[in-house]
């Protein structure tokens, strides 16, 4: 089971600096805690703040875990110059073999060829259509959002069938495609309303893990992270 924080500063309380500094303590400790991808989401910051911030997040997930994944949202610039360990693209963003392109030429560029190492990318999509796009642009995984409703927001909930057929949850193989089945294969995570009440519906619709912002920032991360391993 995959679990993905998504952060959201603004949601901490106090001025700026407060915030900030909460965040990179919400960072440290879902690093701690086992969490498998952290994605920086702070999409009001400019290419500096972001990288600046960026860094900092990338030291406090090296000083608490070898596993923790960090992701930058939508800068697959910024994402290198941090070292970060992939991006988190939205549809409005280049696509997935876009920024694996431009990822690969930074390597190149720093120390010419080399053996590829993995940079992880992942997908903001609202449909099945969007899920099979990013897939053929060669994405890791998709990021399928809303699953359910979310107070204070007017975004229809895709619900758990779209999440089923996303996944390819109990789908057969198309044996009439010669080049393979239309069956979706790239991993889908749930995003959208998630709880630990409803997480466990999401694993049986086919979803490899789920997604949230406040479902790891509202509570004691480890308390939410432990709770959810027990899921799987």
């Amino acid at each position: 089971m995959l679990l993905y924080y998504i952060t959201a500063r603004k949601q901490f309380p106090g001025n700026n600096s407060a915030r900030r500094n909460a965040l990179i303590g919400r960072i440290a400790e879902a690093a701690s805690a086992g969490i498998d991808y952290i994605q920086l989401r702070e999409k009001d910051l400019g290419g500096a703040d972001l990288e600046q911030l960026g860094r900092e997040a990338v030291r406090a997930v090296r000083d608490h875990s070898t596993k923790t994944r960090l992701l930058i949202n939508s800068r697959t610039d910024v994402a290198i110059a941090v070292g970060a360990d992939g991006v988190h693209l939205t549809s409005g963003d280049i696509s997935a073999s876009d920024a694996r392109a431009i990822w690969a030429a930074s390597l190149e560029a720093k120390s010419g060829p080399r053996i590829y190492r993995n940079f992880t990318i992942t997908v903001s999509c609202h449909s099945i259509q969007e899920v099979r796009l990013a897939e053929s642009h060669g994405a890791d995984f998709a990021v399928l959002a809303p699953i359910f409703e979310k107070p204070g927001t007017a975004a229809t909930p895709l619900g758990l069938e779209v999440l089923r057929a996303a996944a390819g949850k109990g789908q057969p193989p198309d044996l009439r495609v010669e080049a393979g089945d239309h069956r979706v294969g790239m991993p889908v995570l749930a995003l959208g309303g998630i709880t630990l009440r409803n997480a466990a519906e999401c694993l049986r619709a086919g979803a490899v893990g789920v997604a949230g912002i406040r479902l790891f920032q509202a509570d004691a991360v480890s308390d939410v992270v432990n709770k959810l391993r027990n899921l799987a």
